[in-house]
């Protein structure tokens, strides 16, 4: 097994990319293996490492089906649900809270 190159952030050469930047070429890397890494140092951690994959070897982003816009919609809807009033409370709901804020502000759930 080979050591794969490393480049110095923003210093990568022209064809290769990151998942986001394919990502916002509406890419994918598409089963490719990874081909380099960019490493950028950090104070008093271990540095960042982003992958880097070939731009000619990407394959286009799928298309979104009518079978995965549904799943996506009942998704977020689990995740705007309060299991406490069993109503959509229009947002997501904070984790750190894990109801919605009408019930959290209620002088029942207050810890005070």
């Amino acid at each position: 097994m080979t050591a794969l190159p490393t480049y110095a952030w923003r210093l990568a050469p022209d064809g290769l990319a990151t998942k986001r930047q394919l990502r916002k070429r509406e890419l994918r890397p598409g089963g490719q293996d990874v081909v380099a890494q960019l490493e950028r140092p950090r104070r008093r951690r271990p540095p960042l490492v982003a992958f880097l994959y070939r731009v000619d070897l990407a394959k286009p982003v799928r298309p979104m089906t009518p079978a995965r816009w549904a799943a996506l919609a009942k998704a977020n809807l689990a995740r705007r649900m309060c299991p406490e009033c069993r109503r959509d409370a229009g947002y997501v709901i904070p984790p750190s809270l894990g109801m919605c804020v009408t019930c959290h502000d209620t002088p029942m759930n207050s810890a005070a």
